[in-house]
């Protein structure tokens, strides 16, 4: 019976281990995202950052297999082409739950450089959605690519 016990015991301390580090790979991602986009807000602060961590990781872990499940029919239509948008149905669920986490259309103000000029835009709030879930993704996935 200890030998089971044991077994539990390590599969237990792993799962928290892995949650443990999403959690911090998206408090890290979210962090970099309201100090880099400007349609990001956190009211509280790092307070707000930590919760809207946990919500997304939880979320992530719970919620986004059942939207995959339900995107199936989209997905085979596609070949897969729509996968983002399930990151994005993800986070806007986030900012449901968590009313200081905001993402809101802004405009970008543009940027001219040594020739190379990009025009001011406006940027609407799906948009922004769609941008902030893929800055998510890309640092989540680097970061664990970094980790392995």
């Amino acid at each position: 019976m200890t030998g089971f016990g044991n077994y539990v015991k390590i599969k237990l301390m792993s799962f928290l281990k892995n949650y443990f580090r999403l959690y911090l790979i998206n408090f890290l991602a979210l962090w970099l995202l309201g100090r880099f986009m400007l349609g990001v807000q956190f009211v509280g602060g790092y307070q707000t950052i930590a919760l809207t961590a946990l919500v997304l990781t939880l979320l992530g872990s719970l919620v986004k297999p059942l939207i995959k499940v339900l995107l199936i029919p989209i997905n085979l239509l596609t070949l897969g082409a729509f996968r983002w948008l399930i990151n994005v149905i993800t986070l806007w669920l986030v900012t449901l739950i968590v009313p200081q986490f905001k993402i809101g259309s802004f405009v970008f103000p543009g940027i001219n450089w040594n020739g190379f000029i990009i025009p001011s835009f406006f940027l609407a709030r799906f948009w922004v959605f769609v941008l902030a879930s893929l800055f998510i993704s890309l640092i989540t996935s680097f970061v664990l690519w970094l980790i392995k």
